[in-house]
């Protein structure tokens, strides 16, 4: 894993996890603009080809009333290799370095990750579903390329959807319940300052799932966490420089504390406000 773990300290990428027997963590194929992506993804090729196919029977005695032990089922080991490859992705549309307009193919991505094409494909395919990535046929997937616009009809959606529930929310859970999502918001102020905006993302997500979970409604919260993640791609015309896009993670952590704190203390008027704020940013 020598190179995969350079390519994710110089990114900033969470690790994947490695299935067992892996032999190494290759990177995104540099695509035009996009080159470099550097994902890490440790997958063993030889096993995610014979996904499907029969182990050469063992040599050696048996009796006739030995019971076959069961191997597990294939899908469910292609379904792992599918998974860990669509996470990969959206960490590097989350950094950008999935670039936006690019066009990438399933083969080429698949020759990096160490699999075949199959896998990466059906991952470009959840990604299109999400509205992440379009097809080009003949080609591969373009990463959707999104202006100001866009992202600001995401804000507006997502304030419709999570203002209302968390004034509601403000009026009826007890303090303690608040008090036990302190360790949520505090791990959103430790992503922030490192700077790495895919961590940043995840525990930003994972505050604002906690925070919605309260209201009992599961449809609302998977439908407000995949409008929060479409919100966390990064824009086309978005070239920031890295200290104003560190200040931006650790300013939107930092009105997670706030908010937290005034749903400790009941006060709803500045709830309203922070919230207001915070989408609105």
């Amino acid at each position: 894993m020598k190179q995969g773990a350079q390519g994710s300290a110089a990114t900033g990428i969470p690790q994947v996890p490695e299935v067992p027997g892996s032999s190494g963590a290759p990177r995104v194929p540099p695509q035009g603009r996009a080159a470099g992506v550097g994902v890490d993804l440790g997958v063993d090729l030889d096993r995610e080809r014979g996904a499907g196919h029969s182990a050469p029977t063992a040599r050696g005695e048996h009796t006739h009333s030995e019971q076959p032990i069961p191997r597990p089922r294939p899908v469910v080991q292609r379904a792992s290799v599918r998974g860990q490859i669509v996470d990969a992705l959206r960490t590097a549309l989350v950094t950008g370095e999935l670039a936006p307009g690019v066009v990438y193919s399933a083969p080429a991505l698949g020759e990096r990750f160490g699999v075949s094409a199959t896998p990466v494909r059906e991952a470009m395919q959840q990604l299109a579903l999400e509205g992440a990535v379009e097809v080009v046929p003949n080609r591969g997937f373009r990463v959707v390329e999104r202006g100001v616009r866009g992202l600001a009809e995401l804000a507006e959606v997502r304030a419709l959807i999570e203002v209302p529930v968390m004034l509601r929310l403000a009026r009826t859970v007890p303090a303690e319940r608040w008090a036990e999502l302190r360790p949520l918001a505090e791990a959103t102020v430790r992503a922030a300052s490192t700077g790495c905006r895919a961590t940043y993302a995840e525990t930003d997500r994972t505050f604002h799932r906690a925070v919605l979970s309260l209201c009992g409604n599961e449809q609302l919260v998977q439908i407000a966490d995949d409008l929060h993640r479409r919100a966390q791609w990064p824009l086309v015309s978005a070239v920031l420089s890295a200290g104003r896009g560190h200040a931006d993670l650790i300013a939107d952590a930092a009105e997670h504390t706030a908010l937290l704190d005034a749903l400790i203390a009941g006060d709803l008027d500045v709830v309203r406000s922070l919230v207001g704020e915070h989408f609105a940013g």
